[in-house]
């Protein structure tokens, strides 16, 4: 098991040095850079001397040789510090751990939801003898999938803020208000879940282990619940970790959509601005969330099976 866990260490360490690199090799590759966008919208307009955005440019270390800034970068984040803001002069790292319990608090009950959706479904759906509920509740997820979630958002927005009035359409005062948020949010996630939880329980219910426990005296429901469900459980863990990280870039178009504060709002502002210290900063910090959920999954797995406990090799990996 140690050997496991420094493995997974290992592999932590590796997602986040290429989560930081490969952003700073794309954003570097982009044409123009902040520094330029900076001086052509300010008040020098596009008068700025070559003189001035060299100064600009050199005060930013954007002068110096693209391996050199890499490593002066890296090195700097490893200390958590991923420079200053170009569009805004502000510390990059503050502007992210400043704009994240907001988006936590959305996050948090959109996972809430999405596990309730997508496990209640695929749970109701292969428990039910009814066929058409069956095929009603299968399809729900494929169906929520498919559906573009700033579409959803502002759907959502029309029917219950607008003609209903019993939702807040914008703001961040009282619960409330983060339900259509949390909705649009949960919904792809929840599908993704759900599709793959139905198609373990439907699996799992073709094994001789279900006919033997029912044959035992145990009712539909225990069988299902007690024993199918626990089985069936692990692959749908392992999407969960993988997905749930999504929440956080999710939160992009969500913030955008209900007018939130956020890591999705100053997100989409950086990336706009071409504000490379603070692209990065959320990418990496998106990479550790995305990181440290797997940690925990793994972590669960031996609570669903205990034989993983004894071969931790064989743990699915997202």
């Amino acid at each position: 098991m140690r050997r496991y866990l420094l493995r997974r260490a290992g592999q932590a360490v590796f997602v986040l040095w290429a989560a930081f690199t490969l952003s700073f090799l794309i954003l570097y590759l982009l044409p123009g850079d902040a520094v330029s966008a900076k001086l052509a919208s300010g008040e020098a307009g596009s008068s700025a001397t070559p003189e001035q955005l060299a100064a600009a440019r050199a005060e930013y270390g954007l002068d110096s040789p693209l391996p050199v800034q890499y490593l002066k970068r890296l090195v700097a984040a490893l200390h958590g510090d991923f420079g200053r803001s170009v569009a805004t002069g502000d510390d990059a790292t503050h502007m992210v751990v400043t704009a994240l319990p907001p988006t936590l608090t959305v996050t948090g009950p959109a996972l809430v939801f999405a596990v309730l959706f997508g496990g209640g479904s695929a749970f109701l759906g292969t428990f039910t003898r009814f066929r058409w509920l069956r095929q009603a509740l299968l399809s729900l997820p494929s169906l929520a999938i498919s559906l573009p979630p700033f579409w959803v958002g502002l759907l959502l927005i029309q029917f219950f803020s607008f003609r209903l009035r019993l939702l807040p359409a914008l703001g961040t005062q009282g619960f409330s208000a983060l339900i259509l948020p949390a909705v649009t949010l949960a919904l792809p996630t929840g599908a993704i879940i759900g599709q793959v939880l139905a198609k373990s329980l439907a699996t799992q219910q073709e094994q001789p282990y279900a006919e033997i426990a029912a044959a035992k005296g145990a009712s539909p429901l225990r069988v299902h619940f007690g024993h199918l469900l626990r089985n069936a459980a692990v692959p749908a863990l392992t999407v969960a970790g993988v997905v749930a990280g999504n929440l956080v870039a999710g939160s992009v178009i969500t913030e955008t959509v209900f007018s939130r504060d956020g890591v999705g709002r100053i997100t989409a502002a950086a990336v706009t601005a071409q504000d490379v210290p603070v692209v990065q900063a959320v990418i990496v910090l998106a990479a550790l969330v995305f990181v440290v959920l797997n940690l925990v999954v793994d972590l669960l797995y031996p609570l669903l099976d205990p034989r993983i406990a004894r071969t931790p090799e064989a743990v699915p990996h997202g």
